[in-house]
C-alpha cells in the first residue's frame, strides 16, 4: 500500500486499510490492536488517550508508548505514562 493511502488525505488519521496493514508491534495493545503508533503523531495521540485504557492494560501500553517514543524521538510529557512504565519495569 502506498503511504498516501494509509492516511485520510490531509490528516494523520489512519484509513481502515492503513490500520490493517500495520504490524502487531505497531500497536500499544497488540493483542487487541488498539492504540496504533506507526509514527510520532500517533505516539503522541496514544499518550494523550492513555487515561482511557483499562488499568489492567496500562502497564503494557505505557511500556509500548515509551518504546515507540524512543524510536520516533518523541518526548513523553505525561507523568502518568512514565510512572506506569517505570512501575512495571521494576516488577
Amino acid at each position: 500500500m502506498k503511504q498516501d493511502q494509509a492516511h485520510y488525505p490531509g490528516t494523520d488519521r489512519l484509513t481502515a486499510e492503513g490500520r490493517h496493514e500495520l504490524k502487531d508491534s505497531d500497536f500499544g495493545l497488540p493483542h487487541e490492536r488498539k492504540f496504533p503508533m506507526p509514527d510520532a503523531a500517533h505516539v503522541r495521540a496514544a499518550e494523550s488517550y492513555f487515561h482511557y485504557a483499562d488499568d489492567s492494560d496500562k502497564p503494557l501500553l505505557a511500556r509500548n508508548i515509551v518504546r515507540k517514543a524512543e524510536e520516533f524521538g518523541v518526548n513523553i510529557g505525561s507523568e502518568n505514562v512514565l510512572i506506569w512504565a517505570e512501575k512495571t519495569e521494576k516488577q
